[in-house]
């Protein structure tokens, strides 16, 4: 009976193990070294619908920095994240703004994702212990738990991961009570210089108030393969880069 215990305790282990090791290389390959991109994001509300075009420029998962280029009333806002730091250029008042922890869960430029969730504050592999719940190749399913201590709002996180081209195909966001929060989608994979990445992201909420919402993103061109100007990640660079 004892070494029964200890064969089925090693076996937890184990897929503990491989599930992070899964969870580090998804990550890894989204994003990066150094990662380019010009997206689109499509919000849908109950007020309508409204088109937001973004460039963004990343090194890892300490630094990024994002500009919006449409629509004109908020073109050349631009946003700066160094290690757990946020600030935010208003080019209308021309003023640099930190962002605190307290914000980061807040709505990003009015759609259903948040600051966190576009300069990637947490990392799934740093902030979350991993458990592999099901195997089905090439389709596993891992369910996240957050580390004690970690600074996240989730109380879990499920993801469909396709293991044969490390992209996630779908997570699901858990409150503290353990009710689905929302859902995000992936689809579009293709291959983007020497990583693959889906294409598109959708974002559904699951609250009753907010049946009609969802946003979606387009990845219009993407670069992992340059280098990028450590000019970028400057807090100089959200004025300079405004324009």
């Amino acid at each position: 009976m004892k070494y029964l215990f200890v064969w089925l305790i090693s076996i937890v282990f184990v897929f503990a193990d491989e599930a992070d090791d899964i969870v580090k290389a998804v990550e890894k390959n989204l994003r990066g070294d150094y990662m380019y991109a010009q997206m689109r994001m499509i919000v849908t509300s109950k007020r309508g619908q409204r088109t937001v075009k973004v460039e963004s420029w990343s090194q890892g998962d300490k630094k990024s920095f994002i500009k919006i280029l449409y629509p004109k009333q908020d073109m050349g806002i631009t946003f700066l994240k160094l290690d757990t730091q946020m600030w935010q250029y208003l080019p209308k008042i021309e003023r640099i703004i930190k962002i605190p922890p307290s914000m980061m869960l807040q709505s990003w430029m009015g759609s259903d994702f948040t600051n966190d969730d576009m300069v990637k504050e947490s990392s799934m592999s740093k902030d979350y212990d991993a458990r592999l719940l099901l195997k089905k190749m090439p389709i596993v399913t891992i369910e996240l738990i957050p580390k004690p201590n970690a600074a996240v709002v989730w109380g879990k996180i499920v993801t469909d991961i396709d293991i044969s081209r490390k992209v996630p195909l779908k997570e699901v966001y858990y409150d503290d009570q353990m009710q689905e929060v929302r859902i995000m989608t992936f689809s579009d994979i293709r291959q983007a210089g020497s990583h693959i990445l889906p294409m598109k992201m959708e974002l559904q909420p699951l609250d009753p108030d907010k049946k009609q919402n969802r946003t979606q993103v387009f990845f219009e061109k993407v670069n992992y393969d340059n280098p990028i100007d450590p000019a970028y990640f400057t807090k100089q660079a959200l004025k300079r880069f405004s324009n």
